[in-house]
């Protein structure tokens, strides 16, 4: 028996109540009760603790990185099975290209990519399986077929998915790469708060996720985390800059962005790091909403309603995995970001 466990722990079932020995006392919730569950993996554990399904001496625990006490009674109640690869769904896409080996999807703002923890159907990959059929590339697993990138689920814009697994190898190979040697493009359009100081600039600055709040990414320090190179280019500031006239201070500015590298929220991060925020983005700019109240209403206005972080991919381009064509692809704004737009451009 292995002495991290507890021996009079029963087996994980629908229920249990487990308690902490001298084994797991002080170390983080989700840790201890992999060692104390035994067969349920860390990460499984870590989506129970979130979806609410343990508790610490009858408490409810949210945050799997609280530390136990010698003693603490922890409950684990593991949700039903549910079937291991989601179904395909009737839900429209706008699909911008399709052949026998890759589809690219433009991606309204509020959807999901792929099936995860509260988002267990009615995702991009659910309709894929309804468009695409059997025809998508097993590489990503029953979970996300076919998806070699992600977009977050309140950013719009282009994506690129794989019908066979050798255009999924090939399209990987690319982004891996991030485009250093190759021909892949990714450029967002982001509105941001304030405006750069420079009208072109590289931010090179290490993400990982941030262990206060597991939903968010966080800048650190040259040896921690990972490579995060984004570049920008200032396209409109809202007011524009008038020859003759006294300079205002910008309120917001359009900014392109182009990835060298693809992390979580990277763009969102990096934005926020170099004091500009983009707008509508709660996540990363919270502490700049009571500028909204300095906008004119019809911005305003169009702000409340995006209800959205305001980024847009707006241009993909890569070699086509199999053809070995080059392929660019440009989506325009949708009608929140565009509206937006023009109200500040009318500042």
């Amino acid at each position: 028996m292995n002495p991290d466990q507890n021996p009079a722990a029963p087996a994980p079932e629908a229920g249990v109540t487990l308690q902490v020995t001298e084994a797991q006392a002080g170390l983080r919730l989700d840790k201890a009760l992999a060692m104390l569950a035994g067969e349920i993996s860390r990460a499984r554990l870590q989506q129970v603790i979130k979806e609410g399904g343990v508790t610490v001496n009858g408490a409810q625990a949210g945050d799997g990185s609280r530390k136990v006490a010698l003693g603490d009674l922890v409950a684990l109640v593991m949700p039903e099975a549910k079937p291991p690869a989601p179904l395909g769904q009737d839900i429209p896409l706008d699909v911008v290209y399709e052949d026998a080996h890759l589809i690219v999807i433009d991606k309204p703002a509020g959807l999901v990519v792929h099936p995860a923890g509260g988002h267990e159907d009615g995702t991009l990959v659910n309709a894929l399986i309804a468009h695409c059929g059997e025809s998508l590339s097993g590489i990503g697993g029953v979970r996300r077929p076919g998806i070699v990138h992600r977009l977050d689920k309140d950013t719009s814009g282009l994506l690129v998915v794989a019908k066979t697994d050798k255009a999924h190898q090939g399209l990987a190979k690319q982004f891996a790469d991030h485009g250093r040697t190759g021909p892949l493009q990714r450029a967002y359009l982001a509105i941001v708060w304030g405006s750069p100081r420079r009208q072109n600039g590289t931010i090179e600055a290490r993400i990982e996720r941030s262990n206060r709040n597991r939903e968010k990414m966080q800048v650190v320090g040259e040896d921690q985390g990972r490579e995060a190179i984004t570049h920008y280019s200032l396209v409109e500031r809202y007011p524009p800059l008038l020859r003759g006239r006294e300079e205002a201070e910008a309120l917001a500015s359009l900014v392109e962005c182009r990835l060298e590298t693809g992390r979580t929220h990277q763009i969102r991060v990096h934005m926020s790091h170099l004091g500009q925020p983009l707008l509508g983005d709660q996540l990363y700019g919270s502490g700049f909403a009571t500028k909204a109240s300095r906008l004119p209403d019809a911005a305003r206005e169009a702000l409340l309603a995006m209800g959205r972080q305001a980024l847009h991919a707006a241009i993909l381009g890569f070699e086509h995995p199999i053809t070995k064509e080059e392929l660019l692809f440009e989506s325009e704004p949708p009608e929140d970001f565009a509206c937006l737009q023009d109200a500040l451009a009318s500042l």
